[in-house]
Formats: structure tokens, sequence, C-alpha cells
């Protein structure tokens, strides 16, 4: 597997390629092994592969593990091929790699009227769309509560009773904070929705309804690259919104 540009500008030191590249061709026992472990096998420190992780855009080690096994998988794309970026705006795949029984899942919940609150939950550039999505829910008269990395776990597990649904937005689909806030929701019984990339990932196989974006850049957690992925959410976003007022209209109509 050709790591270079994984490991572009990135200043990594021999001991960390070597480790990058041990972690990749044992991508499989690396979940066992643990960051303990793989520190053994490489005769380095705990603090040699969390700097790895740090260095290359992940939170810690097992968002590093997610990401690696997941490009493994699908490859490395840097999306600089004019042709392919401008492809990456048709707004098709929204539709392609959405199902009608998504979409009016979500109006379905939408539709709900438990007094309960709608949980909305992301970290970083996701956490921006998060927010619209929250203020969009508060005009629309429905109840929200958004928070993000910056807020205190309390405020998801001390309102779990008053909870009926959580929305979460993740680029990768493996992002640890919000993968447990959607491992408790589960626990819990509240219905969870997802927007994500469209490869496989942790956080949409737990959904309850799963919404799938295309990632033109799968290597660039930092947001630095060109990227079609957030304001692909948002338009989706709008035509859920779209599909809501519909059937509201339709209902009125009977």
């Amino acid at each position: 597997m050709d790591l270079s540009k994984l490991i572009e500008n990135k200043n990594l030191t021999e001991t960390e390629i070597n480790v990058l590249n041990y972690i990749i061709d044992n991508i499989n026992e690396v979940n066992k092994l643990g960051v303990r472990g793989v520190a053994k096998e490489n005769f380095t420190s705990t603090s040699t592969i969390m700097r790895l992780a740090k260095k290359l855009g992940y939170s810690g080690f097992l968002e590093m593990q997610y990401n690696l096994a997941s490009i493994k998988r699908n490859g490395i794309s840097d999306n600089l091929n004019e042709s392919d970026f401008v492809n990456s705006l048709n707004m098709d795949s929204l539709l392609k790699e959405n199902s009608t029984q998504a979409i009016n899942s979500l109006v379905d919940l939408l539709f709900q009227d438990d007094n309960k609150f709608i949980f909305i939950y992301a970290n970083g550039f996701s956490g921006i769309i998060a927010e619209y999505i929250n203020k969009k829910l508060l005009v629309m008269g429905k109840r929200c509560i958004f928070s993000n990395g910056t807020d205190s776990i309390g405020v998801f597990e001390n309102n779990l009773d008053y909870i009926s649904s959580i929305i979460v937005v993740s680029k990768s689909g493996e992002t640890p904070m919000v993968l447990n806030k959607v491992i408790t929701a589960k626990d819990y019984g509240i219905k969870v929705v997802s927007f994500t990339n469209e490869r496989e990932n942790s956080i949409s196989k737990l959904a309850d309804i799963s919404f799938k974006i295309e990632d033109a850049n799968k290597l660039d957690d930092r947001n630095l690259m060109p990227n079609t992925f957030f304001p692909k959410v948002l338009v989706l976003v709008e035509l859920l919104v779209y599909e809501y007022y519909k059937r509201k209209k339709s209902i009125k109509n009977e």
C-alpha cells in the first residue's frame, strides 16, 4: 500500500513510519493488541503510537485504527483531479446512496409529538452542520438540544429520559466521542439518526436511520482540501425538510 499521500507533510519519524506500516499490515489484529500491544510489537512506547495518531490528524488510537482499516479497504485518493472534483458536485449521489425509506423514516420521526427532545451532536466541522440542523429544527417548532465536544458529557447523560432521538454528524463515521453517544443511545432505546460518509463505518451500522454522503477526500480529516461532504449534508437536510412540509401539506388537505 502506497503511504506517500497519507504521510505527506506529517513530519513522521522513521519509527512512526515503521509503526504505521505495522498497523496497516496487521490491521485485523491491531484491535486485539491495543495501543500497548502495538507498542510492544514495535519495541517502542505507547506515547509514540499516540503521537503518530495526532500527527495523522486523529483524536486517538481507536480513531486512527478505524480509519486506517477503511483506507486499506477502499484505497486512497486526494481528489485533486479537476474532473473528479467537478463530478463530486453532482447531487445525484445523494439520492443514490440514500433510500426513500430512510427519508420517510426521518420524516416520521419529525412528526412524532411525545414532548421529548431531539438531541443533536457533533464535533469539529461536523459541529457547524449539526448546529445548523438544530436551528433549522427549532424554527420548525421541534424541541432540540444541541451539544458538541466542548460540553460536559452530563448534557447528554443527565437528560436521557427526556430524549426521543439523537442526530449525529460524523464525516468518518468513527469519531470516538460521537460513537460513544450512539452506543449509549442504543442502550437506552433512543432512536439514532446518522449522517456519515458513504463507506461502511461503526456509527452508520448502529444507526436506526443512516444517511450516507460521498466523502471525496477520505484522508482529509482536517478539511484542508476541497470537499463537498459538508455542503451535501446541508442539501440533504433541506431535502428532508422539503419532504416534511410536503407531507404536512398533504395531511392538511385530506
